[in-house]
């Protein structure tokens, strides 16, 4: 008999005619979290029960000493609020770096050591909008912890593929090998010693592992690896409530993630870029999406360079929503546009033995894991989640503390360009890309979405394919999504562009560069929204890994 909860990549349908819905990349996870909105608990009971559970089900995608970000509506007062709970770096301590410079099959070359931000950052979210008491938020994580969950063919191909990463220390080893193996597929991947932490987090509350017990156990590990960090340094960055940003597009509001995150900034100037390059006068597909949005993309990343924590400096952010700086980079843009034939040229110089025209094959690095969950919860009352949990920015690269898994942060500290850099000074936070964001009409969300996978770069393009090119959710999601623009001139998308639409970027002097066709590095986009005018919901998942949207019924 198939086991229900194995779910594989693949085609997903739409949920409609809702009265509360939710959507995650997990069917275990989605089933909690249907469970605490029929119990009546709301939308944040309903995400930090998802969460908990994530974590110990998902453990090649997050954990529970990684990171949470939370944007959320509330519905009785029309507010929104912005939680940033990332890892942090201890003040004063040079980045401790435990693993060599390079592993097989995982680039630990940037990975650093941080202090955790999943746990205090479902406090603060229980703090302040939780309805339900705290042990029984954590009930249904201690027990798929203690029964274990069934393992995928993409879980096993994904924690296989980092093998050399998760087994490197004899912590990990025993975590992620028990018997001296992966857990194969179909069979019961759990352990005691996490059962026990979180027996410990459900009796004690979230304190346990910010400054408790666990947090002792991981100070201790922490000191004897080399990284002199004290117990002061797990409480010394709390979780930071912000004001989100909010920008218009077209007829459309959409609020995003504030800085310190850069990415409705991000979002923001791309999405200008593009309407002053009149994206939504062609079609979805067409070499002129295709060669404006991978610019677009890369120009956009570029300024975000310029970004950093409001607490260290007064960074110039209004400057990325200015619509005559908006108006330039399209300018800057439309000007590449050859005036001549440059197929030859791309003939002559793309790497591979593909032909002019013709996708040569690049290759996915495993050099960076999923890593992240994304979890979209909109409850009876109009009360509406949107946030990630994830492995990354979380605790010691590689090492288990007392059955807690931890990944390690991949932010520079004096990095220029990239989505992720950090200050080592008390107090601050990184600058991140994480995606979770609100579109509105009229003041109300009618949409939430965000993704795991190469956040920063696919949420414009998914706000593309709905706002600008007017597609359906299920289209939207379908779209063929890119990397931006390389240095040498080259696109990688996923491989489904026209033949067509290849030889006229070949003509511009693009080589095109195919992965597959739906690549799950590429995203997975967790969804909620407004079904038609008599205000119901609906919920969709993303094709690309195995995410499942459910609700109840209006």
């Amino acid at each position: 008999m198939t086991d229900p909860y194995i779910l594989n990549p693949g085609p997903r349908v739409p949920v409609t005619g809702l009265k509360a819905a939710c959507s995650t990349d997990s069917a275990i996870v989605t089933e909690t979290i249907m469970k605490i909105l029929r119990d009546g608990g709301n939308a944040v009971d309903a995400a930090i029960a998802g969460c908990m559970v994530q974590a110990a089900v998902e453990p090649f995608m997050t954990n529970h000493a990684g990171t949470v970000v939370f944007l959320y509506f509330e519905a009785k007062t029309g507010r929104y609020h912005q939680l940033d709970s990332t890892g942090t770096f201890p003040g004063g301590i040079a980045p401790f770096r435990p693993l060599p410079k390079m592993t097989h099959g995982f680039a630990a070359t940037h990975l650093s050591a941080c202090i955790p931000g999943f746990m205090p950052g479902l406090k603060a979210m229980y703090d302040r909008f939780a309805t339900r008491n705290w042990a029984s938020l954590c009930e249904d994580a201690i027990r798929w912890a203690d029964e274990g969950h069934p393992v995928s063919s993409f879980e096993y191909g994904i924690t296989a593929g980092q093998e050399h990463f998760l087994t490197y220390f004899p912590e990990g080893r025993e975590f992620y090998l028990p018997g001296g193996y992966f857990t194969p597929v179909g069979q019961r991947f759990g352990n005691a010693a996490m059962t026990r932490t979180l027996r410990r987090v459900a009796e004690e509350g979230p304190d346990h592992m910010i400054s408790g017990g666990w947090a002792r156990a991981f100070v201790d590990k922490a000191n004897a690896m080399g990284w002199p960090i004290t117990m002061a340094h797990m409480v010394e960055t709390p979780p930071r409530w912000v004001e989100p940003l909010r920008f218009t597009h077209g007829a459309h509001e959409i609020v995003g993630l504030a800085p310190p995150q850069q990415q409705a900034l991000y979002c923001a100037y791309v999405l200008g870029v593009l309407r002053h390059l009149g994206i939504a006068d062609h079609a979805p597909g067409s070499a002129e999406h295709i060669f404006y949005m991978a610019h677009a993309l890369r120009l956009g990343l570029f300024h975000c360079g310029f970004l950093g924590d409001p607490m260290v400096g007064s960074y110039a952010f209004d400057q990325l929503l200015d619509d005559d700086f908006q108006r330039a980079g399209a300018r800057m843009i439309g000007g590449l546009r050859p005036a001549i034939d440059l197929t030859e040229h791309v003939r002559l110089t793309a790497t591979g033995s593909a032909k002019a025209g013709r996708p040569t094959r690049a290759i996915t690095s495993p050099a960076l894991p999923p890593s992240s969950c994304e979890l979209s919860i909109v409850d009876a009352e109009g009360n509406w989640v949107q946030m990630m949990n994830t492995m990354q920015s979380g605790g010691i690269p590689g090492m288990v503390v007392e059955g807690i898994p931890m990944c390690g942060s991949h932010a520079t500290f004096t990095g220029m360009s990239g989505n992720m850099d950090a200050k080592l000074v008390a107090g601050t936070r990184m600058r991140r890309a994480l995606g979770s964001t609100f579109v509105l009409r009229n003041g109300v969300p009618v949409l939430s979405l965000g993704t795991p996978g190469n956040v920063y770069f696919t949420i414009p393009q998914m706000l593309t394919y709905l706002l600008d090119f007017g597609l359906d959710v299920t289209a939207a999601q379908d779209g063929a999504r890119m990397l931006p623009m390389d240095e040498d001139g080259s696109v990688t998308v996923e491989d489904r562009l026209m033949t067509d639409t290849l030889d006229r970027l070949a003509s511009w002097g693009v080589n095109t560069r195919a992965i597959s066709p739906y690549e799950y590095h590429m995203g997975s986009f967790q969804m909620c929204f407004r079904d038609g005018p008599g205000g119901q919901l609906g919920a969709s998942a993303d094709p690309r890994r195995c995410g499942v949207a459910d609700g109840i019924r209006a």
